[in-house]
């Protein structure tokens, strides 16, 4: 019998009460059996060790001959969540199954937990790829992002699923996922969670909910501060206005309305601002504030939550 460590003692192929089911991942020509709890999968140690070094590995260790078998076949023992396994094998199994628009969040954290943890790496590549779309790690590629998941089902509760899922093995999507979180719940939402269709509730962890009111806080005040996205409409350094008395007034309103609402627009696009409502000149000049503090919040997204910068994020993908 295989095993990921030397357990306690030798686990049994079947129980007393017959509580070990079958999965329908049962490949009659299969020459091993995967059991993760008490759930069994026969498959071919061929697939397995060709996508994974680790399988690789243990099919080449010695199999003592007194060690339990189901029909001929080892038995390795794993401690992962069988649905996970189940997952990984459908995909192994289904060549198109990744060329798929989009795949199911529980799929993709199986790809990733499974994938590093048995070095499925093109498995693993391709499931982080998709976080990564949806959760990039440049302003350019953030301004591509549109409101729908172009690589993920959707369903009620995602976004805080993402962000525990990342929160395991893909940090550098955290600064991304943590802002659509803070942009897009209220203070209520982000500790209350929020309720999928079946009844149950997403939530946050610990840290990422700290981070996240944290970080909240700290956008609200600095996107108003010279430099930053709003900072204009704080501070207005511009002297080359042809119509002060309707530029002063719009700029007002800006300040006054995201104050009132208390929203935040660190990285807002620059087309929600009514450009019309200034002269040629202020309007080219809060073109340019707005796009020069919505690429210095960015560089600094990942220190608002309490992250590495971007560059070491992205060297431990």
């Amino acid at each position: 019998m295989f095993s990921e460590s030397p357990p306690a003692k030798r686990q049994r192929t079947e129980s007393e009460d017959g509580s070990i089911t079958r999965s329908q991942m049962w490949i009659s020509d299969g020459n091993v059996v995967l059991q993760a709890s008490q759930m069994q999968f026969r498959v071919h140690w061929s697939v397995l060790a060709r996508n994974s070094s680790v399988f690789r590995d243990m099919q080449g260790l010695p199999q003592p001959p007194d060690e339990p078998t189901i029909d001929g076949c080892p038995v390795v023992h794993l401690s992962d969540d069988p649905n996970d396994i189940g997952h990984l094998l459908e995909v192994l199994y289904t060549p198109t199954f990744l060329h798929r628009e989009k795949l199911k969040l529980p799929v993709i954290g199986a790809l990733i937990r499974l994938g590093c943890k048995y070095d499925f790496k093109d498995l693993f590549d391709a499931a982080v790829a998709r976080i990564m779309v949806e959760c990039p790690t440049t302003l350019e590629d953030y301004d591509l992002v549109s409101d729908s998941f172009k690589n993920i089902e959707h369903y009620i509760g995602l976004d805080f699923d993402l962000i525990s899922l990342a929160s395991e093995n893909i940090l550098a999507a955290l600064p991304s996922a943590y802002y659509g979180a803070v942009t897009g719940f209220s203070l209520a939402g982000l500790f209350d969670g929020i309720q999928r269709d079946d009844g149950t509730v997403a939530h946050l962890g610990g840290l990422d909910l700290r981070r996240c009111v944290v970080a909240r806080e700290k956008l609200l005040v600095k996107q108003f501060e010279p430099g930053y996205t709003l900072g204009w409409a704080q501070k207005w350094d511009f002297d080359g206005c042809e119509n002060s008395a309707q530029c002063r007034t719009s700029r007002e309103t800006v300040l006054r309305e995201n104050l009132e609402c208390a929203d935040i627009e660190a990285l807002t696009r620059p087309f929600m601002v009514m450009f019309h409502e200034y002269c040629a000149p202020c309007a080219r000049h809060v073109k340019a504030c707005i796009a020069a503090g919505r690429r210095k919040i960015w560089e600094e997204l990942p220190d608002f939550f309490d992250l590495p910068p971007w560059s070491e994020l992205e060297n431990d993908m």
